[in-house]
């Protein structure tokens, strides 16, 4: 092996040296500045990105807040309008509710006078009735005709032992 015969190291030490500093200088003036440009623009649009997606994410949550707040107001303009809604609707049934009892005690006063009327007119036909009844058994039984006045006042008598 050439690299161990150390008559020949001094020589290769110095082409050592050369090549080194050759290869340095090529790669400090043509290739590192390159590399330097490309990690500073991948560094600035990192940089950039990073400052987007920020932004992005304050109009993100700018938005999201915007929304919780329409849906919470929107949620309470539902419920004051159901509030309202039953409340109309609750006044309106008492309205009818009121409209129909007032109804309802109408009738049920037309009906106790129609009730009270056909009453009366049962009880005078009940007495004309039994008034004629007794007039006719009188006159059977007795063979005379009673004056109108005894058969009303047998009637009267006869009614007020009934009650």
């Amino acid at each position: 092996m050439p690299q161990l015969v150390f008559a020949d190291y001094a020589p290769q030490v110095v082409w050592l040296a050369i090549t080194f500093v050759a290869l340095y200088f090529v790669l400090s003036r043509l290739a590192l500045p390159g590399i330097a440009r490309t990690l500073g623009e991948r560094d600035s649009r990192l940089q950039g990105d990073l400052a987007a997606a920020e932004k992005l994410k304050a109009e993100a949550d700018a938005s999201l807040a915007a929304y919780q707040q329409a849906i919470a107001e929107a949620r309470g303009k539902a419920q004051a309008e159901l509030k309202q809604a039953a409340a109309d609707m609750a006044a309106e049934a008492a309205k009818r509710e009121t409209a129909l009892t007032a109804e309802m005690n109408t009738r049920i006063k037309a009906a106790e006078a129609s009730i009270a009327a056909a009453k009366k007119a049962a009880v005078a036909d009940i007495r004309g009735l039994a008034g004629e009844a007794a007039r006719q058994l009188v006159s059977r039984l007795a063979g005379g005709e009673p004056s109108a006045g005894d058969i009303a006042s047998a009637v009267a008598a006869a009614e007020q032992e009934s009650r």
